[in-house]
């Protein structure tokens, strides 16, 4: 994973920087309609747990960035989530072209009605690139905590949770989780009244979703 600055990429040498540095991840804010910011709570948490469990020193404010900004470029992570429309417009997709290709990674979970709009929304951005499921057996699923696959947190539709990625030249760029609702488990556990169980396993498999990130 390569750490943004205003004038460019600068190369994290392996899990030592990851564990040492200090970063900050932003939440991104997209036009449509689309509630953006669902979860406020999701991204502090999960970050929290990072630092107190991968020895981590992520900077727990988590800022709304826009999709079209140059800030964007400020931020080595960004989550996505809500329930509805997303709309990027021809300079947005563009911006967020740049920003995935130069090093950025985007992880965008939908958190139920999203999944008909942001694939459209990412083919704009990428037309030479399908998502593609990940096999069971991904990296990502094998960083600190071991999974087969997405851990299932809430239930709408009775279908499996899948993981999908934009990959180009080999490297996972963008993760897709659908029906998961990972960030809904990271939230505060009275908001959604999830098992502890659950709620553990979220954070899991969320942390290995920022240390995968980080270090390859």
């Amino acid at each position: 994973m390569r750490k943004i600055l205003s004038i460019g990429f600068m190369t994290l040498l392996g899990s030592m920087a990851f564990s040492q540095g200090t970063y900050q991840l932003a939440v991104l804010k997209y036009n449509g309609g689309g509630d953006y910011y669902a979860n406020p709570t999701a991204l502090p948490n999960l970050i929290t747990f990072c630092n107190q469990n991968l020895g981590t020193s992520i900077n727990k404010e988590t800022p709304y960035v826009e999709v079209g900004s140059k800030d964007i470029f400020l931020y080595p992570f960004i989550h996505m989530t809500g329930h509805g429309n997303v709309v990027f417009s021809r300079e947005e997709s563009n911006n967020l072209r740049q920003y995935l290709l130069g090093g950025g990674f985007l992880h965008i979970d939908d958190n139920y009605g999203m999944d008909e709009f942001i694939r459209n929304e990412l083919k704009k951005a990428f037309p030479e690139i399908d998502l593609v499921e990940l096999p069971l057996n991904h990296p990502i699923f094998k960083q600190k905590y071991t999974f087969n696959g997405l851990p299932k947190i809430h239930e709408h539709d009775g279908k499996r949770p899948q993981a999908f990625g934009l990959i180009k030249d080999g490297r996972l760029m963008c993760l897709y989780t659908f029906e998961t609702d990972l960030s809904d488990g990271w939230e505060d556990p009275q908001v959604h009244n999830d098992p502890a169980e659950k709620h553990l396993q979220a954070l899991q498999m969320g942390a290995n979703i920022i240390m995968y990130a980080y270090t390859n």
